[in-house]
Parts: C-alpha cells; sequence; structure tokens
C-alpha cells in the first residue's frame, strides 16, 4: 500500500515518467553518435590499400585544374586563352603520341607557364600490361619531353583513370605521383556549356584540395572554362596546378585518395 501511495505522488510519477524519457532517449541516441564518431575519427585514417591522389587535405582554400591531352589539339589554343586571361595555371597531361604529334603545341603549353604531367606513352590499360610495360610506358614520355623542353615530370595520371597495384607501384618505382581527381568536369559526355559548368562549380565534392579533371579536345570546355574560372574565384578559390597543391613527401591517404600530411594526424592522436 505503501509503494501504491508513493506512486500516486504526482511529482513522483512525473518524476519517473522524466526518469524513462531520458533513458530512452539516451538508447536511441547512442548509435547515431556512436556512427557519427566513428566516421569522425576513420576519416583521416590511413587507406589500408594503395590509391593515386584523388584530392588534398588543406585549410588553404586552393583546387587544381587539369587537362587530360590524349586526342587532338584544335582547341589547345583558345584554352590557353583562357587560362591567361584568368592569371590561372594549370597541369596537362600529355600522352607520348601527343607530344609527337603536336611539340608546338607542348611548346606553348610550357612557355605559358602551364605543369607538364605524364598520361602514358600509348594511352593502354595499364591493368593489363606487366610492371615493366608501364614504367616503360611512363618513361617514353619523360624522356620525350625531356629531350623537348629540359624538362622532369614526376605526375602521372592513368589512361582511362583506370590503375591498380602494378600501375600504382610502377610510377612509384620511376619517381612518379600517381594523380586521380575528385571533380569530373564530364566533358567528355558533351552534355552542354552549362552543364559542364554546373557539374564542376555546384559539385558536391568542391572543397579545398579538390583536382578537377578536363579534357584539351573536349567540345564545350572553351566556352565553359571562363566561366568555370570565375565562379570559382568568386567562391575563394585559388587556381594552382597540380603539382603546387598535392604533398610530395611526409604525407599519408586515406580510404578516399586524400592526401594528408603526418604531422596532422600526430598532432590529432
Amino acid at each position: 500500500m505503501k509503494i501504491f501511495n508513493f506512486f500516486k505522488n504526482s511529482n513522483v510519477k512525473y518524476f519517473v515518467i522524466l526518469t524513462f524519457f531520458c533513458f530512452s532517449l539516451v538508447a536511441i541516441s547512442r548509435p547515431i553518435i556512436q556512427k557519427n564518431l566513428a566516421s569522425v575519427a576513420t576519416s583521416a585514417e590511413p587507406a589500408k590499400k594503395n590509391l593515386p591522389i584523388y584530392s588534398v587535405n588543406t585549410d588553404e582554400k586552393k583546387v587544381a585544374i587539369s587537362f587530360d591531352a590524349a586526342w587532338g589539339a584544335d582547341d589547345t589554343e583558345e584554352l590557353l586563352t583562357v587560362l591567361r586571361n584568368n592569371d590561372v595555371k594549370a597541369t596537362f597531361f600529355l600522352c607520348g603520341y601527343w607530344v609527337d604529334k603536336y611539340p608546338d603545341e607542348v611548346k606553348r603549353i610550357y612557355e605559358e607557364g602551364h605543369e607538364i604531367g605524364n598520361h602514358s606513352d600509348t594511352h593502354p590499360h595499364g591493368s593489363k600490361i606487366s610492371l615493366e610495360e608501364n614504367k616503360q610506358e611512363i618513361l617514353n614520355v619523360h624522356n620525350k619531353v625531356k629531350n623537348l623542353l629540359g624538362y622532369e615530370m614526376d605526375l602521372y595520371r592513368a589512361p582511362f583513370g583506370e590503375y591498380n597495384d602494378t600501375v600504382l607501384q610502377a610510377a612509384k618505382e620511376v619517381g612518379y605521383h600517381t594523380i586521380q581527381w575528385d571533380i569530373d568536369s564530364l566533358d567528355w559526355k558533351e552534355h552542354g556549356v552549362q552543364a559542364e559548368i554546373k557539374q564542376v562549380t555546384e559539385n558536391k565534392n568542391l572543397k579545398n584540395g579538390s583536382i578537377m579533371l578536363f579534357h584539351n579536345d573536349a567540345k564545350y570546355t572553351p566556352d565553359a572554362l571562363d566561366t568555370i574560372l570565375k565562379t570559382l574565384k568568386s567562391k575563394g578559390y585559388e587556381i594552382v596546378p597540380v603539382g603546387e597543391l598535392i604533398y610530395k613527401d611526409n604525407y599519408y591517404m586515406n580510404h578516399e585518395g586524400r592526401q594528408f600530411i603526418k604531422e596532422d594526424k600526430e598532432n590529432n592522436n
């Protein structure tokens, strides 16, 4: 009877209800909190497998623009003009046969102050050839550019964006950093000028350290590029070559292919 009267007390009743509510809230919230904490904890953890560089973790509001040159060269002059007018330096990844066919364009790109990267000699599927063949694909272009410009490249973009451990190991053994991207302009799909602008400037991945992929012969890129550059600048981004954005030593990669300086990890521990 005393227990019954105890629970009849309104203050006690409200206390019991409130206590039950609090315990229920904690039980419901705990998995969500744990999931969020785990996400924060693992986002900067080193990757468990080898990856190319997709983006860079940096507090600086910088992004990089890159062009793959594997086919024609008709738009190269217009692209260079747009870049010059916006005071932007980019990275051009060149195939060996493109260097052979368009040496004057290669010289112009270099003379304009842009960075030259390696895109293989014959644009093969790297995962289907041996380690030594991959290395030779890189070295052939390296020597062509060095002979033409006196320039030593150290950035490699695998053909088709395809890679495996063999491709990555080949690049590493010949002194190259393999570069991917976290923003694809999709210019090769030829969706139109406005679609390309939106794809880049409103991309969900756009952030400090993003690396953007374009092609030097895409139909709509010459018309879209000026607006893209101006919009990125209006958002506060400085646009730099890939080589000025990435860390070339003392770094590690997370599972998304994002570079982190090792001190950052050590300071967070």
